[in-house]
């Protein structure tokens, strides 16, 4: 790479960092820039998969006081995101790229309309509690599965992934949005790095865009769970669905 492209995988690192921390699809900054430096598809995904766990880290460690309590919950729905990051990790050193990418628009659009409804959808929970529901605190089987599937989609191509995991969060569970923020960045972390260990052995990567986004990432991580922290749930749902806009239109152009 050329100074000056190392200096634009440095910066889109960073930025990676802070929008995965407060919403997810930073895989959208990255990944385009390092295609631009010239490494192929897969070998530019999986560079990008390895840099971003220093992220991933930094902002579950921004956002541990949101963590405080939800121990049980994340150790349960961290199974799945080991299990379904691993998958999607030997799907992507397997499969051919399209065959796994037709369905990637659909799902990034489901859970954006997801997010968009979740306060309807959270009035209508708190309803049927009031007249007898019964809430599960780690929502059920339901919410273990459909993460699972979720994280098979992260470890394969991580772009968007955190607003899956927030929206069916936001779906199944009584909690803010802020708290289901902290839980979506303990999973997104937990499938970056069992998809990494994987690649390490297995994968193609290049070493100098790994280097320079991870020490992005991490700075990144920080300043985005900094600033998240501070916004309101809709202020932070806006940016969900807005950034999960542009990841769609991004899918389907592609």
């Amino acid at each position: 790479m050329t100074p000056w492209e190392m200096a634009a995988v440095f910066a889109a690192g960073t930025g990676a960092g802070a929008v995965n921390a407060v919403v997810g699809s930073g895989t959208l900054i990255t990944f385009p820039v390092l295609l631009a430096t010239g490494l192929p598809p897969v070998t530019a995904t999986v560079s990008n998969g390895l840099g971003l766990v220093p992220g991933s880290i930094s902002a579950v460690i921004g956002y541990r006081e949101e963590l405080r309590g939800q121990g049980r919950r994340v150790l349960l729905l961290g199974i799945g995101a080991v299990l379904g990051g691993l998958a999607g990790a030997v799907l992507l050193l397997t499969l051919p790229a399209a065959a796994f990418e037709r369905i990637v628009p659909a799902l990034v659009g489901l859970a954006l309309v997801l997010v968009a409804c979740q306060p309807l959808i959270a009035r209508r929970v708190r309803r049927r509690r009031r007249t007898g529901g019964t809430a599960r605190p780690d929502g059920g089987p339901l919410l273990f599965t459909g993460l699972t599937l979720a994280s098979v989609y992260g470890g394969y191509f991580s772009a968007a992934q955190g607003i899956i995991y927030v929206s069916l969060m936001g779906m199944l569970l009584d909690e803010t949005l802020q708290r289901l923020n902290a839980v979506k960045n303990v999973l997104a972390a937990v499938v970056n790095t069992v998809a990494a260990v994987l690649f390490l052995f297995f994968a193609h990567f290049d070493w100098t865009a790994v280097v320079l986004i991870a020490a992005g990432s991490a700075l990144g991580g920080l300043i985005g769970a900094r600033t998240g922290r501070r916004f309101s749930p809709a202020v932070l749902r806006t940016l969900i669905v807005s950034v999960g806009t542009v990841a769609l239109v991004h899918l389907v152009l592609q």
